[in-house]
């Protein structure tokens, strides 16, 4: 990761990327940039610095930072698409566009997400087999008649 610190590479130049532009969750309104179809459920900055990291570009992370149209989204990321003398860092990205659309389409396989969907697999089997057995048992309501 890429620290501000560092006087030789101007962060500020770099693009900034929020994990509300590629959310399937939001609308066009609330700040979604790319189609539905191609956008993944809840990103988080982590898992889109992790992603440029995979793509070769380099990248750093602003936790301090919000979004500005929804300030509860906190935390951003800046990726270097260029280099000062203008040449591409990854040839195979060359917009702003075509970076969220590749982010989008590694965040679902990043490895702490497929960690995740393996847990809450496993936990949703564990309770379905000892819910069917001790529902039959327990009682509906508390019944008999209502004082006046």
């Amino acid at each position: 990761m890429f620290m501000e610190n560092n006087g030789m590479l101007n962060v500020k130049k770099w693009v900034v990327m929020y994990p509300v532009y590629i959310n399937s969750k939001k609308t066009v309104a609330e700040g979604r940039r790319i189609s539905l179809s191609k956008a993944c459920e809840s990103p988080n900055c982590i898992e889109i610095s992790d992603c440029c990291k995979h793509l070769k570009l380099p990248s750093a992370v602003e936790i301090d930072k919000a979004y500005p149209r929804d300030f509860m989204q906190v935390g951003r990321v800046r990726v270097q698409l260029k280099r000062e003398d203008g040449t591409l860092v990854n040839p195979a990205i060359a917009s702003r566009k075509q970076l969220m659309q590749k982010i989008a389409e590694l965040v679902p396989r990043h490895p702490e997400r497929v960690k995740k969907q393996e847990s809450q697999k496993a936990k949703k089997q564990e309770p379905q087999a000892t819910t069917s057995t001790a529902g039959t048992s327990s009682k509906a309501g508390k019944g008999g008649k209502k004082k006046r």
